[in-house]
Order: structure tokens, then sequence, then C-alpha cells
């Protein structure tokens, strides 16, 4: 099964936390905190949502940070989504 957002949605998908600090430490998952940062899977088109004129500034494969407590999460075919709105997207990590 494919998602394809419509207007000014994003599918992000989180990535994954480092498993060893830079010390050499090795972390178990429990232990790990979860980054706010984000790799997008497909962006919407756009257009007029709420009576203005949406352009999508994000692409597919940005890194990018969105509120913590932002958007739908989803599960399709066993991975974990997340579709949030453009305007939820805090910045892109370059």
């Amino acid at each position: 099964m494919t998602l394809k957002p419509l207007a000014d949605r994003v599918i992000v998908k989180q990535i994954e936390a480092e498993e060893v600090t830079r010390g050499g430490i090795i972390l178990t998952s429990s232990a790990q905190e979860k980054p706010q940062v984000y790799e997008v899977v497909a962006v919407g088109p756009g257009g007029i949502v709420d009576g203005n004129e949406v352009e999508m500034i994000v692409k597919k494969g940005d890194r990018v940070i969105t509120g913590k407590y932002s958007g739908t999460e989803v599960k399709v075919d066993g991975e974990e989504l997340t579709i949030v709105r453009q305007s939820d997207i805090l910045a892109i990590v370059e």
C-alpha cells in the first residue's frame, strides 16, 4: 500500500536514534532519546488551503524537524510514518 498526501500534507519517517554515544558507550533502545528529525517520504501538491495559496517548500528526501506532538501517526506495511502539515515543519536540516 502506498500513501499519497493531499493538499499541504507531508509524510515523514523518523530517523533512527544513534546506538553509540560519542564516548563509545552503547545504549539500549530504552535509553535512547527519540530524535525529532524526520526524513520526508512524500509531499502533497499544495494548492488552496483554508483560502490561501500554499506552495510546497519541502521535497522528498529532505531531513526536517517537526513539532514534538504534531501530526498523525500511521503504520503502513509495518513501517511507522507520520502525516503532518507543511506548517508543522519547523526547519529543514542541511
